[in-house]
């Protein structure tokens, strides 16, 4: 990681207690880590802030998607659990991205998704009831609107870290998940790369797990 990209250990848990076993078995190998949608459902909102109490830093990825206001709302409260970065779906557009933004403040970055590492052209095309996408293109496009929204940066697949990343600099920071080594399975992934391509593409930041 020569190129400083931070490590993010996803926490894709069922409970605080199997979570807090892999955290114990990391150590000091790992002091960033991802609570998502799953964990945060069954944990709670307190076990963020038992992480970072313990001097943890915490990705929680939630990706709210709703109106500006509830948007603001929502990502101020994560800024006040203590989490380090929350993200956002860019498609719920640049109004919704700026809430968050406003809500953040200071003390959390603001990461806007823009297509999920699972899905691939066809299954978006289905989305936005086209005949066809391109997923580079609809990527590049969700990008630009969270610059202008002042995002911390964007969520995307390491495929597409390179060209986002020629066109907006450290105007953007990218988060890359999807991550597996050379040959390994890609599960539930469409999208995927190494951590070396990732970040010589440009990321910012690995997801691991």
């Amino acid at each position: 990681m020569s190129k400083g990209a931070r490590l993010i250990v996803a926490l894709d848990e069922p409970s605080a207690e199997s979570a807090r076993a892999l955290i114990d078995a990391l150590g000091d190998g790992c002091d960033f880590y991802k609570v998502g949608s799953e964990l945060f459902t069954a944990a709670g909102p307190g076990f963020v802030s038992e992480l970072t109490e313990r001097g943890l830093e915490v990705f929680l990825d939630l990706k709210f998607h709703d109106i500006p206001s509830t948007m603001r709302g929502a990502a101020k409260s994560a800024a006040a659990l203590g989490a380090r970065l929350t993200t956002v779906h860019a498609a719920a557009g640049q109004a919704g991205i700026e809430a968050a933004v406003e809500g953040a403040g200071d003390r959390c970055g603001v990461l806007a998704v823009t297509v999920l590492t699972s899905v691939d052209a066809a299954a978006l095309a289905t989305v936005w009831g086209r005949q066809r996408v391109y997923v580079l293109d609809e990527v590049l496009r969700l990008a630009m609107i969270a610059e202008s929204a002042r995002a911390h940066g964007v969520v995307c697949a390491g495929t597409e870290a390179a060209a986002i990343h020629a066109r907006h600099g450290d105007g953007l920071r990218l988060l890359v998940p999807g991550i597996r080594r050379a040959g390994s399975d890609s599960h539930d992934q469409s999208r995927v790369v190494t951590p070396r391509q990732a970040v010589e593409g440009g990321a910012s930041y690995l997801v691991l797990g």
